[in-house]
């Protein structure tokens, strides 16, 4: 710039210096741009990111539910996520596909996101819809959507509301109350009600027989009668107001198929453990042969179900195992102490197995193994015994040839004895 000033103002130069001026200015601003873009590449990659989410369609189930009642909706692709990915760390947002606006809005306090779900409490009409959930974390990321439908507590809404369950006649009938595990986990003490054609089946009734601390219902040497609409009820409390959830249940009554009555094989009746120790305890089944089964195997606890019994998981269920010997059907189910307490000691633990033919029960208790050994406590006795016999045999040989010497004198003079 000073080179321009020094030469003069001619009319050659001057365009020179316009031209040096013009190219460092360009110079400055293409630097600027390109620090500019460098602050702003990370942006706009999660952008593309987040427009690229893949859509993997609607879920095959679509959730009926009555209004007023709490509603928790599960992200359906979250379980495959965590089977498939080598990190658990990914972020879960849910938004409703009508209005595309993020779910919890300010506007709705009913509505939160726990763990991943969308809890609606209580459900209203109007979150009728498709809800869509978004999993996505650094490198990947898909949407599954939801469709749901809140209607009126009115019997024309039970065909809509309803599960299907199917009980077999003259058997042991076995019905359950679905999709409360968002409602009962980590929680003991579960009262479910069950009702028949709006009628509260009370325990006293010989017919039916609802398992305390479970959500099923037997139904004992099932008739035609029996089938029909059953509902069953739960109560739900959250920042002190009280809900009721209600699963109605449509019964079809099938006619008998032979099936072989199952028969516990295993555990016995005593269980020896030590204190502190891990122990499994097997509950095997004998299912028939060669005919498929549909026997349904788990323990308690004093008359309770194990994941209710211990919330903190000391004591689980294994997984359940099936297989074949011989031809011979086995389904076995192990109860797993990680450790044994002084607690287990005053248990009553039952295996229980029932298909529609019957119902068996094996009880069992876990007993402290002792530590005294009679081995032990015999080996000195034992060496006293055996040094008092050699004494004796030592003294018995010493003096035997002078008792030789008589015996052979009588045989001698009494040769006909």
């Amino acid at each position: 710039m000073q080179s321009c000033r020094l030469l003069g103002a001619g009319p050659q130069l001057s365009t020179f210096c316009v031209l040096q001026k013009l190219s460092g200015t360009m110079f400055i601003l293409c630097m600027v741009i390109m620090g500019a873009s460098a602050f702003t590449v990370q942006p706009e990659q999660h952008t593309v990111a987040a427009r690229n989410c893949q859509f993997r369609g609607k879920h095959f189930k679509k959730y009926y539910r009555v209004e007023g009642e709490p509603v928790v909706l599960r992200c359906p692709q979250a379980r495959s996520w965590l089977q498939t990915s080598a990190s658990s760390h990914f972020n879960t947002t849910w938004h409703k596909n009508d209005s595309g606006r993020m779910v919890p809005g300010e506007e709705e306090k009913r509505l939160w996101v726990q763990d991943g779900a969308l809890w609606i409490l209580p459900a209203l009409q109007r979150d009728s819809g498709a809800y869509v959930c978004t999993v996505r974390n650094a490198s990947y990321c898909d949407e599954m959507s939801i469709e749901l439908s809140v209607l009126e507590n009115t019997e024309a809404s039970l065909p809509f509301t309803s599960y299907l369950q199917i009980v077999t006649l003259s058997t042991l009938g076995l019905l359950s109350c679905p999709e409360l595990s968002e409602f009962t986990r980590n929680k003991t003490g579960l009262n479910v009600q069950w009702y028949k054609d709006s009628v509260l089946l009370d325990q006293d009734n010989r017919k039916f027989l609802s398992l305390r601390g479970t959500t099923r219902l037997f139904i004992y040497n099932v008739s035609v009668e029996d089938a029909g609409y059953y509902s069953c009820g739960l109560p739900f409390s959250h920042n002190g107001t009280r809900y009721n959830i209600t699963r109605n249940i449509k019964v079809r009554v099938n006619q008998k198929e032979e099936e072989p009555i199952p028969v516990i094989v295993s555990p016995h009746q005593t269980i020896l453990a030590s204190l502190g120790s891990r122990l499994t305890i097997p509950c095997k089944v004998f299912l028939g042969v060669g005919i498929k089964s549909t026997s349904t195997v788990w323990w308690t606890a004093n008359d309770t179900i194990i994941d209710s019994a211990y919330p903190g998981g000391r004591v689980t269920e294994g997984l359940e195992k099936e297989y074949s010997e011989n031809n011979e059907n086995y389904i076995e189910v192990p109860l797993v102490f990680d450790p044994v307490i002084k607690e287990d000691l005053k248990t009553d633990f039952k295996c229980i197995v029932t298909n529609r033919m019957s119902l068996q029960t094996l009880r069992t208790t876990v007993k402290e193994a002792s530590t005294f050994s009679w081995g032990i406590a015999l080996a000195p006795l034992s060496l006293v015994f055996l040094v008092l016999g050699g004494i004796y045999m030592y003294r018995w040989c010493k003096h035997r040839p002078e008792k030789g010497y008589s015996l052979t004198t009588v045989k001698t003079d009494h040769e006909d004895f």
